[in-house]
Parts: structure tokens; C-alpha cells; sequence
């Protein structure tokens, strides 16, 4: 069967989601997880956009070793020699050119005439084939821009040397139909498609992004551009899970598969969410906490009677875990562990399953049975590359006036520190006495609890958003205790930020 390739920007274009900022740690945990998940290519970041963006790809590349690494670039000659350099140490590298092409976009933002669009797509699109072999070339504002005049750039890209051109819906302006058009109307009209893949981007403005996306795999589009969970830009890009399992339910409409390895998908979900801090909504397609929850008295006796009656997809394809009868608690052992996490698509070397076990045998000191979401929460909680704090206790008090009082106690190079503070709740002075102990400037921008299962002893997730200086982080801690659970993400926090001190 045909394959279509699954091109993941979530490091690029989905960290362009109001609000996300991930590090150079968050963004070589996300590409692992992408690589386990079967893209075909990561789109790590803009180089030339900040020194953060080109070390953030240039990490990327390093560690990722099947799918092909993939850097954003203006046509702009430094742009392009930014792109190379943080790609030096990719095995499979790739460069990601682009250039305005509708009218609204020449007149407004670039000034300039169609001509010279074509000139310097002539001139620099060769330029980046001297770097690496393989281009992609994006006609930005594609959707809205002249057709016959699209096919004349896309025909001087792939004669320069582009390998894939790709049909940005930029602004997530066009519809289903009127993209199959479009993207059948480029591959009839342009000299040397046959030769190259074509690509589809699409945006979610008016909530077509995935329709769209499908629509172009009918007319004869081979790559998707996505991201996890739908983040992106505005309204978000086209929703990988979405696009995946839309081709794989519906095989015998699209006649093509992917190399994604399904399984993956709920776990990568809750990986990207952890670290980004945005939230999916219940009813997200496919990887919603509804999607899979019946409550309709009819629908109820037709799922008890077979599934199939009201669901299409099995939430195993996807990852999400099931019991299946083991239930894990205080007496599990390593071995009844190590089988739950290979049932639910987790394999971890030896030491891995060590320090998770670890984990969960603190847990089990605070509840008496953990439950799968306890369990993927624990796994896919961000971590840091070095931790300068860790946690050891902390003890409140509530003072007069209902003024409460908190010390907190962190270890940092095998020494105890130790402040107090008071503050309008036990959270707010936890992190004031840490901030004594940091002695750092740090601002909270967003703070959150959720419940990670629905049990009264259920995990609490602290997710936090800090920010020092100029520098936004998204933060998360696990515990009974949500107290507790607070300083942990807080505490994660500073040890991000704490990278660069």
C-alpha cells in the first residue's frame, strides 16, 4: 500500500501556541517520543529565529537517528547558513525554505513584484541545495495566491532543486472541496510534480484543518504537516492523531497507510500536554477523555452488547491502558510492573523501569492501589537534565488571622536549605519561602490543578507556568498531595530555568 508521510512541526509551528515555550530539554524528549511514534519527519525549529531555536535544533539532530530532521528557513541567504549549521550533526537533514506568494503578501509585507519572488526562489532555493540534498519549498499564503502564477514558483523551486513543494492553507481560509481542487490543479499544471512530493499545511481558523488535509491526500498530496494534539498557531495546525487514525479507520476510502506506529499516540498526547501545559479539551477528537465514555442509556446497552455499535475505533489502537484485570498496588512487584508497562506500550531499558518503579513504590506509600492514569501521568511528567533542587519536606502552619505559614526544605549539593514564608495559602507560601532559597526573580503566569483519575486518592497534576526575565517555562508535578504536587512542579521549574544560571 502507498504510504503518505507524516511531517510533525509541534516543535516549530505548535510552539508557536500562544503561551508555549519549550527548552532544549522539552524539545529532544518530545523528538524521542516522535521517533517512537513512527513520524517520518520532525520539524525541530527556525534557527535563525533565536539562539534558543538553534540549539533546540542542533540538539534535535543529535539525538534522533531514523526520521529525517527538519529546519525552518526565511530565503534569505543567513537564514539558510543558520539552518545548515544546526543541522551539521543530522543524519537525515533537510531544509524547509519559504517565501510569500499571494499578492496581499507581496504588496503588504515583502514589497515586492512576482518577478523578483521568482528570482530569488531560483536564485536561493539552489543555494540551500548546497547544503543538503534534500529541500522542501513553501509558497506561503499558497491558498490565496494566483494558481497559474503558484505553478510557475513551484516549477522554479523543483528546478532548483526543491525535492518537496509544499501548499500552505496559511491562514485556514480554503475549504475540503476547494482544496482537492487546488492541490489537483498544481499537480496537472506544473512542470516536474511528478518528480518531487507534494505537501499539504493547513490551519484550523475555521476548524477544516484535518478535512482539508484529507482532501489534498485524495488529490494526490504525500506528506501531511501536523502536530500533536492540534497545536499551532491561532486556531492551531492539522491534528496528527486526527489525520493518522482518519487514515487508518477509513483505508478503504484513502487506499494509502502511514508509518505511524498508533499505539504511541495517547502516550505522545499526554507527553506534549505535560509539556506545554495546554490542556485538550474533553471532546478532542480521538484522544479526548470523552471519546471513548458512553452515557446514553441506549448507547450504554449497545456498547454492553458490542462495542461496535457506537465506536469506531478501538482506544487500545491509539494506547490509551487497560487493566485488563491487574490491578497494581502496595505488594506489585517489579516483574507484575514491568508486564503493565509493555501491555500499555511503554519499553524502557533496565534502568528506566528502575527509576519508574521507584516512582510508583513511593506512590503506593500514599494509595492503596494506583491506577493506569496514575501510572502514564508518572511516566510522561517532564523531567530536567540536571536537577539543582530536589525536595525533601515541607510542614505548614496556620498562624493568627488565618495567616498561613509554610517551610519548605531542598536539598541542593547534598546540603539542606531551608526558608519559611507566609502567604494567602499554602501554595503562594511555598513558593515564596522557595524563592527565598532560589533568590531568583520568578514570576508564576498560570497556575493549575488537575485530578489525574477520578478516585477520591486520586494524583493531583500542579501544572505551572513561570517566567524569568524573558525566558516562559511550562511545569508540572505529580502527587496525592497537591500541595506537595505544587512544590514539585515548582521546584521542576526552577531546575529548567535553573539550566542557564
Amino acid at each position: 500500500m502507498e504510504k503518505v508521510k507524516i511531517f510533525d512541526t509541534t516543535l516549530r509551528d505548535g510552539e508557536q501556541t500562544p503561551r508555549v515555550n519549550l527548552n532544549k530539554e522539552d524539545k529532544i524528549m518530545i523528538a524521542k517520543q516522535l521517533e517512537k511514534l513512527g513520524v517520518d519527519i520532525i520539524e525541530a525549529g527556525f534557527p535563525a529565529s533565536s539562539v534558543g531555536d538553534f540549539e533546540g535544533v542542533r540538539a534535535v539532530a543529535q539525538v534522533v537517528e531514523k526520521p529525517i530532521v527538519c529546519a525552518l528557513s526565511r530565503l534569505v541567504k543567513e537564514d539558510i547558513q543558520r539552518a545548515a549549521e544546526a543541522l551539521k550533526y543530522a543524519k537525515h537533514p533537510r531544509i524547509h525554505v519559504f517565501l510569500a506568494t499571494s499578492d496581499i503578501h507581496l504588496k503588504h509585507k515583502l514589497k515586492m513584484t512576482r518577478q523578483q519572488v521568482i528570482d530569488r526562489t531560483r536564485e536561493l532555493v539552489s543555494y540551500a541545495k548546497t547544503f543538503v540534498d534534500d529541500i522542501q519549498f513553501s509558497a506561503e499564503d499558497a491558498t490565496r495566491t494566483d494558481k497559474d502564477y503558484l505553478c510557475q514558483v513551484y516549477k522554479v523551486a523543483i528546478s532548483s532543486g526543491a525535492t518537496t513543494i509544499n501548499v500552505p492553507d496559511t491562514v485556514g481560509f480554503i475549504q475540503p472541496m476547494e482544496y482537492y481542487e487546488f492541490i489537483s490543479y498544481i499537480k496537472k499544471n506544473t512542470k516536474g510534480v511528478e518528480n518531487v512530493t507534494i505537501s499539504a499545511h493547513c490551519h484550523d481558523d475555521l476548524g477544516l484543518a484535518t478535512a482539508n488535509a484529507l482532501s489534498g491526500v485524495m488529490a494526490g498530496v504525500r506528506q501531511i504537516e501536523c502536530t500533536i494534539n492540534g497545536l499551532g498557531e491561532r486556531a492551531g495546525n492539522t491534528a496528527l492523531e486526527e489525520a493518522v487514525m482518519a487514515i487508518d479507520t477509513r483505508s478503504d476510502m484513502y487506499g494509502i497507510s502511514t508509518n505511524i506506529n498508533t499505539r504511541q499516540i495517547y502516550k505522545t498526547s499526554k507527553l506534549v500536554t505535560s509539556l506545554t501545559g495546554v490542556e485538550i479539551a474533553p471532546t478532542k477528537s480521538v484522544i479526548g477523555e470523552n471519546c471513548f465514555l458512553h452515557e446514553s442509556g441506549i448507547h450504554q446497552d449497545g456498547i454492553i452488547k458490542n462495542r461496535s455499535t457506537y465506536e469506531i475505533m478501538d482506544s487500545s489502537k491509539i494506547g490509551i491502558p487497560k487493566n485488563d484485570g491487574l490491578v497494581l498496588g502496595k505488594h506489585s512487584g517489579r516483574h507484575a510492573f514491568k508486564v503493565f508497562l509493555e501491555h500499555n506500550g511503554f519499553h524502557f531499558e533496565d534502568e528506566k523501569i528502575n527509576e519508574a518503579f521507584a516512582e510508583f513504590k513511593k506512590l503506593t506509600d500514599t494509595k492503596k492501589y494506583v491506577t493506569v492514569e496514575d501510572i502514564t501521568s508518572l511516566l510522561t511528567n517532564g523531567e530536567v537534565e540536571k536537577e539543582n533542587y530536589s525536595f525533601v519536606s515541607y510542614h505548614s502552619a496556620t498562624l493568627e488571622d488565618k495567616v498561613t505559614q509554610v517551610s519548605v526544605l531542598l536539598q541542593k549539593d547534598g546540603q539542606i536549605i531551608q526558608q519559611t514564608a507566609v502567604g494567602n495559602g499554602q501554595v503562594d507560601a511555598s513558593y515564596k519561602a522557595i524563592n527565598k532559597i532560589v533568590n531568583q526573580p520568578i514570576e508564576i503566569i498560570n497556575y493549575e490543578i488537575n485530578a489525574v483519575s477520578s478516585q477520591s486518592d486520586a494524583l493531583g497534576e500542579a501544572r505551572v507556568r513561570l517566567k524569568l526575565g524573558n525566558r516562559e517555562i511550562n511545569t508540572s508535578g505529580l502527587d496525592v498531595d497537591i500541595i506537595k504536587a505544587s512544590i514539585l512542579a515548582y521546584i521542576q521549574g526552577i531546575n529548567k530555568l535553573g539550566l542557564e544560571f
